[in-house]
């Protein structure tokens, strides 16, 4: 006989089922009778007898039996049998819904031998004792409704076949099976009510759209990102605490630097709302150009300068983002560690000792230096968008396209939140591209027969990734280099380099605001030339842990090696010029990376030293836990006990304990009156690099020009007018202002004790053209409008009156008679009362 269709109208078999393995034990012998009734029934649990049948015996049906891919008709649990659903292999149509073994475990199979007889070959049911013929009522399903087990009815689809394997309507034969299971109702089958089903379980209901909806927050609720995204940012509100105790008053570390970040959030929320076209010019530092590329700008930080206005909003924002930043890190490392096949223990422990690696304790006034959960995060994205991670490698069954172009956006805004973090982050992405491409080059020359093994799709999300990056670095870079041409000294050179290197001490010590270690390490910091930047201390936990990761880990020993060469190499670059000078490590990328001699502080590259060693203790922490349930399996019951599940949980305390602070939260200054009054532009006196921070934040009420500013470094101009004003008020330092445009000085009372303005700021001033008034806590001088030196009154020149000195004190009349004394006793008043007249003699001063 051959494989195609039988004589009987039936399918030729499936092409799997002659190739499947058998699985059970040897067939029984069937009792064959040319295909007619009563049959003996069909072998049960046995693969081969299915592959048997389907091979050699022809069937009987009309139609050929849906098969799942397998050789096995659909509703028989996934085994191969002779039995067909209707027919069976020997042509009993009485088992209707006879399918696979005859095995109890199958509910719906429908075998010959009842699900709870073990009946192994016969046609017997359990409860009916038929041999398998038409005339048993009910005995289509083994283990039938009769047996309180079958909860469904003879025409179920899932119970060994669909309705294309059971004739209905006019031209179904009216055998047993069809009398039993079905009654008709003018051509149409309708299925017959079991009585049995109350004695079932009741069927489950669908559930309506908000229960839907409820389950699907629910699963979301407790994805393990969610819980990642929920701990990381519970954790960053205790570690920085008290940031968010009084959060519209108060600064973390000091008010100087923190107040310079507030305003740079704030005036890119301002302005590009305002203007965009205006966003490098800000109102600082009046009358500069590129101004808001005096130091990095935090500008992926501008939605959140969208929302508020004033310096109370700028604080609440400023500090709120302080707190993100936290999370953001832990998460992104956590992420990382992750994707690259650490266990969720490990990852933990890798997040936590990130964010708050003790040497970040330092920098908690500089914000841009604290962002930087962007680049673990970024880095997590590609190596899951690519399919790759350190401990299984490449998969390309897990390449995804989108997670490439998240990546690469979030690359993209660490990098527009500053050159001091981003730059760096900037050239590891260029060198892993680098690596990658030649990398794909070699492998598909000498190992790969596909030309592109990892797929168009993803090549074109890396191409227009890259490019967004690159362009976003690009036009960030532009108005550096326009600040670096309009003003020379904003360039490094190797020596300011070489006051900010650590020395190799400093990755043992800990900073002051470190809870742990800050009492202990002050004779260490003392010995430190500038010690903010110098205590690189990423936490002794995480030395030990990266240690054990290179002797216990998860992680091949090769790729350890490979950490190991990162955390050295990146040490040996944090010390600046420390390291033999830095004639072979940090000066050559100062002399030739576009970009990198405008990195002053070698020390922060302590980021990538961290992140390095916190991968190590993932590796081993994930070793450990692992051992910790293998442990745990061998037991009864099997689970880690309480000291086990200790044990597992320690480093991550660890690591949290040794990130404890003792950051001081200074109350941020108040804003003068004068401030949200006075237009710009206008000059506030003292003025000095902090106090001018202050000023900055003050100025976020209407964004007025100020000539103050503070920065990495101070134009010439300003440091001119600090020289000038010195003496203010005189004519020299008004002409002075006037030219630069200024329309108003303010001179803040509670700033002067120490400086020359303590003295001069009751002066009189009629007699230089200006005004003066009294506003709050500050004097205010409106510049009168017009050409420098003019003046209400014109004013004899020193040529004019010999017999008078140069050196007469700021506060007396220029115009007096030349026969007066001009050293008047101390002892006179200097402040007449108000009430006095003013037209005095002419002879006589007017005060």
């Amino acid at each position: 006989m051959t494989t195609g269709q039988s004589e009987t109208g039936g399918a030729p078999a499936p092409a799997g089922d002659s190739h499947r393995p058998s699985s059970g034990p040897a067939p029984h012998p069937t009792v064959e009778d040319g295909g007619s009734k009563g049959s003996a029934g069909t072998s049960g649990s046995d693969d081969r007898t299915a592959d048997d049948a389907g091979r050699d015996r022809p069937t009987t049906e009309a139609h050929p039996k849906p098969s799942d891919g397998n050789g096995a008709a659909r509703g028989t649990g996934g085994s191969s049998t002779a039995a067909d659903a209707k027919s069976g292999a020997n042509g009993t149509p009485a088992e209707k819904k006879s399918g696979a073994n005859g095995s109890a475990a199958d509910d719906q199979s429908g075998t010959a031998a009842g699900a709870r007889t073990g009946a192994t070959g016969t046609a017997a049911d359990a409860k009916i004792g038929a041999t398998g013929t038409a005339g048993t009522g009910k005995s289509g399903t083994s283990g039938g409704a009769a047996d309180g087990d079958q909860t469904k009815t003879e025409l179920d689809l899932g119970a060994g076949g669909d309705s294309v394997d059971r004739p209905t309507g006019k031209d179904a034969p009216a055998d047993a099976d069809q009398k039993a299971g079905e009654k008709k109702t003018g051509d149409t089958a309708v299925e017959a009510k079991d009585p049995w089903t109350a004695f079932g379980p009741a069927p489950e209901s669908t559930p309506g759209r908000p229960r839907r909806a409820a389950r699907a927050v629910g699963r979301f609720l407790i994805h393990e990102w969610t819980l990642a995204a929920l701990g990381s940012l519970a954790l960053a509100v205790l570690m920085t605490w008290p940031t968010l105790r009084y959060p519209l008053y108060t600064m973390p570390q000091d008010t100087w630097d923190p107040s310079l970040q507030a305003w740079q959030m704030a005036w890119s929320g301002h302005i590009l709302l305002a203007n965009p076209a205006q966003l490098w010019q800000s109102n600082s530092f009046f009358p500069e150009l590129w101004s808001f590329a005096f130091s990095d700008t935090l500008l992926g930080y501008a939605p959140a300068g969208m929302i508020g206005t004033g310096p109370e909003a700028a604080v609440l924002r400023y500090n709120i983002m302080f707190v993100l930043a936290h999370a953001l890190a832990t998460f992104g490392a956590y992420a990382l560690a992750r994707q690259l096949g650490s266990g969720r223990m490990g990852a933990a422990v890798a997040g936590v000792a990130f964010a708050y690696a003790p040497w970040l304790l330092s920098q908690a006034g500089h914000l841009h230096v604290l962002s930087n959960g962007g680049i673990p995060l970024a880095l997590a994205m590609l190596a899951r968008g690519h399919g790759w991670s350190l401990r299984h490698g490449y998969r390309p069954e897990l390449r995804h396209d989108g997670w490439v172009y998240a990546g690469w956006l979030v690359a993209a805004w660490q990098l527009s939140l500053g050159f001091g973090i981003g730059l760096p982050f900037a050239y590891f992405l260029g060198g892993a591209v680098l690596v990658a491409v030649v990398t794909w080059y070699v492998r598909r020359t000498w190992f790969w027969a596909v030309r592109r093994p990892f797929g168009i799709r993803l090549l074109v999300a890396n191409l227009v990734g890259g490019a967004l990056f690159a362009g976003v670095g690009l036009l960030m870079a532009i108005p550096y280099f326009k600040v670096t041409e309009l003003h020379p000294n904003a360039e490094r050179s190797v020596g300011d380099i070489g006051l900010f290197s650590p020395p190799a001490s400093g990755f043992v010590t800990a900073p002051a605001e470190s809870r742990i270690w800050g009492g202990l390490h002050e004779g260490a910091r003392a010995a430190l030339p500038w010690h903010p930047e110098m205590t690189l201390l990423p936490g002794f936990v995480l030395y030990a842990l990266a240690a054990g990761g290179l002797l216990f880990s998860v992680w091949k020993l090769r790729q350890r090696l490979l950490l190991l060469v990162g955390v050295v190499g990146t040490m040996v670059l944090a010390m600046g010029t420390r390291f033999f000078g830095g004639t072979w490590t940090y000066v050559p990328l100062f002399e030739h990376l576009p970009g990198w001699n405008g990195l002053r502080t070698p020390g922060r590259l302590m980021l990538w030293v961290t992140l390095l060693l916190c991968l190590l203790a993932a590796g081993a922490v994930t070793a450990f836990t692992e051992r910790v349930y293998e442990l745990a399996r061998q037991r009864i019951p099997s689970w880690p006990g309480p000291w086990l599940r200790l044990a597992a949980v320690l480093p991550l305390l660890l690591v949290a304990v040794e990130g404890l602070n003792t950051t001081p939260h200074p109350v941020a200054p108040a804003q003068p009156t004068a401030m949200r009054l006075v237009d710009g532009p206008m000059l506030v006196l003292p003025s000095n690099q902090s106090l001018d921070q202050h000023v900055m934040l003050w100025s976020t009420s209407h964004f007025q020009d100020v000539v103050n500013g503070g920065s990495g470094f101070t134009p010439r101009q300003l440091d001119d007018v600090r020289r000038v004003t010195q003496s203010f008020p005189d004519q020299t330092s008004i002409d002075y202002l006037r030219t630069l445009g200024v329309r108003n000085v303010v001179l803040l009372r509670d700033q002067l004790a120490g400086t020359p303005w303590e003295i001069t700021v009751d002066l009189p001033v009629d007699s230089l053209g200006i005004t003066r008034e009294e506003l709050g806590d500050a004097v205010v001088y409106r510049l009168s409008p017009g050409e420098p030196g003019s003046a209400s009154q014109p004013q004899p020149t020193q040529s004019e009156q010999p017999g008078l000195t140069t050196n007469l004190p700021t506060g007396l009349p220029t115009n007096l008679p030349t026969g007066l004394p001009t050293n008047l006793p101390s002892g006179l008043p200097t402040n007449l009362p108000t009430g006095l007249p003013t037209n005095l003699p002419t002879g006589l001063p007017t005060r």
